[in-house]
């Protein structure tokens, strides 16, 4: 390992060089790839040196340990020689991690779909809470949050309601929430105050770029139509609505949040982008199914992966086993604590399959 390391570092220089240099300038395409090439590489290099600078202070202590010594010389050097070793140990467990294969998503933007489940208005209800709680996370996270389109109900819920997440490594944040999230609690329209369980699922869909995905407008079939909805200013008034079909597959694609057409179709083909780039990675995500016992969830939409239980102010996650008795703070959006928690459980899984294989 640290002779690849070794290796990865004088590419590291390399690069640097590179970029330093005003011709890469003149080729903004190479200067895009090597600069995100140099970004990924820079937190393990950064952390191979320190490594160094440690494995360097551990030959210095023992070097001084072969020559003679007064007693506190001796007891110093035999400090620094066990304090340097317990730091080489710690910073080649960062490195392991550091060097586990990333997910070529994690640094995209993402589409999040939200759909009501079984439960009726209750589950639609429910869905709206779940955005407005994602909406707040990415928010305190500093991340842009674009509605796409919303099917919205009478009682301010929400059938289903589509939209954009941006900002650096958001996938790699909102990645573990794609399943069917549960809810139980007494609802609103209910008189004699039973608990319901009732369900929504989440998508979180990589953004895909133009490169990934190419379409065929002939393969397209755009419908211009009247905003639908619970009601609003501009609903129906207008056939600023767009629906796009995509032959080949038969996705159906609704965008009304704009108020110009040409918004809303561009939202939209990015929207079905979107949906063909997770169809060409579920197609690849299958043919390494084994790959994919070594996650945390698989991120099937059918796979129930938390409960929200409102009357023990309590919320699970089912992959982990972790129980949180703060459900109002979470859904405030203060969620990054089991985003954390999820992480690190895939990253010991990640190791330790690495080091089985």
């Amino acid at each position: 390992m640290l002779e690849k390391l070794k290796e990865a570092e004088r590419r590291y220089e390399g690069m640097e060089t590179e970029l330093s240099s005003p011709e890469i300038f003149s080729d903004p395409e190479r200067y895009a790839a090597l600069m995100k090439e140099y970004k990924g590489l820079t937190p393990i290099i950064e952390k191979y040196r320190e490594y160094v600078r440690a494995e360097e202070g551990h030959a210095e202590a023992e070097l001084l340990l072969s020559e003679p010594l007064d007693a506190d010389m001796k007891e110093l050097a035999i400090s620094e020689l066990k304090e340097t070793k317990a730091k080489m140990e710690i910073l080649l467990d960062e490195l392991k991690v550091l060097l586990l294969p990333r997910d070529p998503n994690d640094d995209k933007n993402v589409m999040v779909e939200i759909r009501s489940g079984a439960g009726g208005e209750e589950a639609a209800l429910f869905a709206a809470v779940l955005y407005r709680m994602y909406s707040m996370y990415a928010e305190s996270s500093g991340y842009k949050v674009s509605l796409m389109n919303a099917n919205e109900t009478e009682l301010g819920g929400f059938r289903e309601v589509t939209f954009m997440v941006e900002g650096d490594g958001v996938y790699s944040r909102f990645k573990f929430e794609s399943g069917v999230h549960r809810v139980q609690r007494v609802p609103e329209t209910e008189s004699q105050g039973r608990i319901q369980t009732s369900t929504a699922t989440v998508a979180v869909l990589p953004e895909a770029e133009d490169v990934e995905i190419e379409i065929n407008p002939a393969d397209i079939i755009m419908e211009s139509c009247k905003s639908s909805g619970a009601g609003g200013q501009h609903i129906n008034k207008t056939e600023s609505a767009v629906r796009l079909t995509h032959k080949p597959t038969g996705i159906v694609i609704e965008c009304q949040e704009e108020r110009s057409q040409f918004k809303n179709r561009d939202k939209a083909l990015k929207m079905l982008k979107t949906k063909l780039y997770d169809m060409k990675m579920t197609e690849q995500n299958e043919k390494i199914a084994s790959d994919r016992k070594n996650q945390v969830g698989t991120g099937d939409r059918s796979e129930r992966i938390r409960t929200y239980n409102y009357p023990q102010g309590r919320v699970t996650d089912h992959r982990i086993g972790l129980t949180l008795f703060s459900l109002e703070s979470f859904l405030n959006g203060n969620i990054g604590a089991m985003i954390d928690a999820l992480i690190t459980a895939d990253t010991a899984e990640k190791l330790k399959a690495s080091e089985n294989s």
